[in-house]
C-alpha cells in the first residue's frame, strides 16, 4: 500500500550566506558608510596634526616655501619658550579655576532646577520651563552687552554706590568671570528631560521610606542620570575653557587673564609667532581631548538618550 508524504515542503532559506567563522559578509552599503566616516574623521584630524607639527618647527622653516610636511629638526623647546614668553602658568590656573567653578555650579544648580521642573508640580512650572526654552533661542553675542552693563554697574561692588555709580563694579574680579556663566538654559533643559524619563515608583518608594524631597533628588534620582551629568559637565568645561570674548572684556590685568586671551600675545602688529602660537594652542587643546576620551561613553550616551525623549 502506497503511503502519502504529509510533510510540508521546506521553503528555500532567505538567510544571507555566512562567511567562515559564522560572520555575515559586510554589505556594500556598510563599506561605503565606513569609508565616508573614515574620510570625515581624517578631515577633522588634519588641522590638529598640522597644529602639532607646526608647533615643532623653527620660525625660519615655517616661513620657508620649500619646507616639507615634517620639520627638519624637531623644536621641542618651543613649548618651554612659549611658557617663558607669557605667564601661561597663571593663565592656565585661571582657566582651570573658572572652568571647574562653572562646571560644578552648572551641574549642581541646573540639576536641581531640572528636577524641580520635572518631578515637582507647582503653579507656573510650565511657564518657567517655556522661558528656559525661549532663552535657548537667544544668540550668545546679543547677551554680551547687557551682561557687561550688569557687571559694570553692580551695586555696592568695586566702589559703586547703591545705584551702581562711582566705581567699576565687578570688572576685573573673579565674580565677573564666574557668576555670569554659572548656569545655562541648555543644562536645565537636558536635566529635565532625563528626570522625566525616570519611573515614578522610585520616588514613591523613597517617600514611603521617609525621605524628604532633597534626599530623593540627591540619593535616589540623580545617580540614575549619570549620562546627563557627564554631558553637562563636559560641555560646560569646554565652553568655559575656550571662552575668549567675555574674559577679554571684563579683565584688565594679567593676574586674571585666561589661557585663550593669553594666546593673543603671540599675534602682534609686527607679525605672528606661529611656532609659539601653535605650541600654546596645543597645550590649551590637550585638557579637552583628555576629558573627552575619559567621558566619551557617557557623553555619547547622554546625547543619544536625550534625542529619544
Amino acid at each position: 500500500m502506497a503511503t502519502v508524504d504529509t510533510r510540508k515542503p521546506v521553503a528555500p532559506s532567505t538567510a544571507k550566506p555566512r562567511e567562515r567563522g559564522g560572520r555575515r559578509p559586510v554589505s556594500p552599503g556598510r563599506i561605503a558608510l565606513y569609508i565616508t566616516l573614515s574620510v570625515i574623521s581624517l578631515l577633522m584630524v588634519v588641522p590638529f596634526v598640522w597644529m602639532v607639527i607646526t608647533s615643532l618647527k623653527s620660525p625660519v622653516e615655517i616661513a620657508s616655501q620649500d619646507a616639507g610636511l615634517l620639520p627638519s629638526s624637531w623644536q621641542f623647546g618651543n613649548y618651554v619658550d612659549a611658557f617663558k614668553a607669557a605667564p601661561f602658568a597663571t593663565y592656565a590656573r585661571n582657566s582651570f579655576i573658572i572652568a571647574i567653578s562653572h562646571t560644578v555650579l552648572n551641574v549642581l544648580v541646573a540639576s536641581m532646577a531640572g528636577y524641580a521642573l520635572a518631578r515637582i508640580r507647582f503653579r507656573g512650572s510650565e511657564v518657567i520651563f517655556y522661558l528656559f526654552i525661549a532663552a535657548l533661542m537667544i544668540p550668545t553675542y546679543t547677551k554680551v552687552l547687557p551682561e557687561f552693563l550688569i557687571v559694570r554697574f553692580m551695586p555696592l561692588a568695586g566702589g559703586n554706590d547703591i545705584l551702581g555709580q562711582g566705581g567699576s563694579g565687578w570688572l576685573d574680579t573673579w565674580w565677573a568671570l564666574i557668576i555670569p556663566g554659572a548656569v545655562t538654559p541648555f543644562a536645565v533643559f537636558l536635566f529635565r528631560q532625563f528626570y522625566l524619563d525616570l519611573p515614578v515608583e522610585l520616588e514613591e518608594a523613597a517617600r514611603l521610606d521617609g525621605l524628604g524631597e532633597f534626599r530623593i533628588y540627591a540619593r535616589i534620582m540623580t545617580p540614575q542620570v549619570k549620562p546627563a551629568l557627564t554631558t553637562v559637565a563636559l560641555l560646560t568645561f569646554e565652553s568655559s575653557w575656550n571662552n575668549f570674548l567675555w574674559p577679554l572684556l571684563v579683565t584688565r590685568t594679567d593676574s586674571l587673564r585666561v589661557i585663550q586671551v593669553g594666546l593673543s600675545v603671540f599675534k602682534t602688529e609686527n607679525g605672528t609667532q606661529w611656532h609659539f602660537l601653535m605650541a600654546g594652542t596645543t597645550l590649551a587643546t590637550l585638557p579637552m581631548v583628555l576629558l573627552f576620551l575619559i567621558g566619551q561613553r557617557y557623553f555619547v550616551q547622554g546625547f543619544a538618550t536625550a534625542g529619544l525623549k
